[in-house]
């Protein structure tokens, strides 16, 4: 049998220098005019982008800005959504509106596919991918996620005050994404680590992402060598041994994805659901219907969806072009703000209102077109339990301090939104079966890093909170 010496050195180094290579002048200082020179890392946007959100739907549904190298923001869900289907004009080689894009010849793969794949060739990637994120295999998961969730209680012992993103809502898909990829248990903290190093700004004094994108490079380099002589039944071994028209995987595609399953599998459930728990403990109204009504929960969490959406993407535009009354030239960025097509009253009733109870609700919180979120049976499993285990072990509890939760921007390899330091003071039901009985306990507010990311967050309760 021939051995497969594909990872067998560190195939990336000779165009390391390239990731983002093609850099903009980059553009600082708070915004001038929201219409005309947008940014999502603004302190503004980043404490309440929903009121600026509704004022460029009334003044300027596409906002233009010359930071970033120029860049687009549609806030009507049917721009939001043309854009996403359209896959003609519009190209997915890179994701993150920031000053950096990915060098064109990477296109249709992208560093991290299928998220940054173009057809033809995203099709096979994602199709490749789907198996292990179809209903029945999240079935599967759910057990064990559920006793995850009570295990986690049960280490809280007698303290009266948790932080619940730390030390709950950042715990789960951490252990769910790390047993599915077949990354060591003992591993669990250092992976977190690292995805977590990948967010915030690329701009000085922040270490360059190239650098911070290597260590975890390095890391799952290891990983898939040890798999490559240990197989075993996990997706690292599952894609080691897949191939796309009879080819075995390009090296860099497994790493890639690998990467991108780990990003978006860690931040996206940990982040909606910090903010769920969030919003409950600032809404005692909404916990005590859920906890007397268990059964309302499913549709409370695709609400929270809505309401929070925890992603945004960025797409490039492909060659010069009007589109809808403005003049987009090629490498534009345009940032497609899920949030904001989740609270445009054309397309929602009470849109800036959370409604556990809201029947119709066809989010984008995963997005839309090709690229929506394969993993999004697997994201609502994690949430809906995650939420199931907490009220029914906890069923009472409340911010500790309510101005200490603060919100900030999040740019990279992935923009995604979620809410840090959520320190909450509760009181617990007995729980049931073997697990300890819990006290008091209450969520604080610490400082919240990457809840809403790249367009997504606000520290400010919306009507209805």
């Amino acid at each position: 049998m021939p051995v497969d010496d594909r990872f067998s050195k560190d195939f990336r180094r000779q165009d390391r220098d390239r990731f983002y290579a093609a850099r903009s002048e980059v553009i600082t200082g708070p915004v001038s005019d929201w219409a005309t020179d947008f940014s999502h890392l603004d302190l503004e946007w980043i404490a309440d982008p929903y009121s600026i959100m509704d004022s460029l739907r009334q003044e300027c549904p596409i906002a233009h800005t010359e930071r970033f190298g120029g860049a687009w923001l549609p806030t009507l869900h049917e721009d939001i959504a043309a854009i996403a289907y359209d896959t003609e004009h519009f190209s997915s080689r890179s994701v993150a509106v920031s000053d950096g894009r990915s060098p064109r010849e990477l296109a249709p793969v992208g560093e991290t596919p299928p998220i940054t794949s173009d057809p033809p060739f995203h099709h096979a990637a994602r199709k490749l991918l789907l198996p292990a994120f179809t209903k029945t295999a999240v079935a599967r998961l759910e057990p064990g996620t559920r006793a995850f969730c009570h295990s986690i209680i049960d280490g809280f012992g007698e303290r009266d005050v948790v932080d619940a993103a730390r030390d709950y809502a950042n715990q789960i898909p951490s252990r769910v994404i790390g047993d599915m990829l077949g990354l060591p248990p003992e591993d669990r903290q250092q992976f977190r680590e690292l995805v977590n190093n990948l967010r915030g700004s690329d701009r000085p004094p922040a270490r360059p992402l190239a650098e911070r994108v290597g260590k975890l490079f390095i890391y799952l380099l290891a990983e898939v060598n040890e798999h490559v002589e240990h197989p075993r039944e996990d997706l690292i071994t599952y894609l080691i041994n897949a191939e796309l028209h009879g080819r075995k995987l390009d090296p860099k595609h497994v790493i890639g994805t690998i990467i991108l399953l780990l990003t978006a599998g860690v931040s996206t459930a940990h982040s909606a659901i910090g903010v769920s728990l969030w919003h409950l403990a600032g809404n005692p109204r909404d916990r005590d219907r859920l906890v007397a009504e268990p059964g309302l929960l499913p549709t409370a969490t695709e609400e929270f969806l809505r309401a929070y959406a925890p992603v945004s993407v960025g797409r490039l535009v492909k060659e010069d072009m009007h589109w809808r009354g403005v003049d987009m030239k090629a490498e534009d960025w345009v940032l497609l703000s899920f949030p904001a097509a989740n609270r445009d009253p054309a397309q929602f009733d009470r849109a800036d209102e959370v409604m556990i109870d809201r029947e119709v609700n066809p989010h984008a919180a995963f997005g839309l077109g090709i690229h929506r979120c394969l993993g999004s049976h697997l994201a609502r499993m994690e949430i809906r339990v995650a939420l199931e285990v907490w009220l029914e072990r906890i069923p009472a509890f409340t911010l500790m301090n309510p101005s200490a939760v603060t919100w900030s921007a999040d740019r990279r390899p992935f923009p995604f939104a979620s809410a840090d330091g959520i320190a909450v003071h509760r009181r617990a039901a007995p729980p049931p079966g073997p697990h300890a009985e819990l006290d008091t306990v209450q969520l604080a507010g610490g400082a919240a890093e990457d809840l809403l990311a790249d367009l997504g967050g606000s520290r400010r309760p919306t009507p209805g909170f």
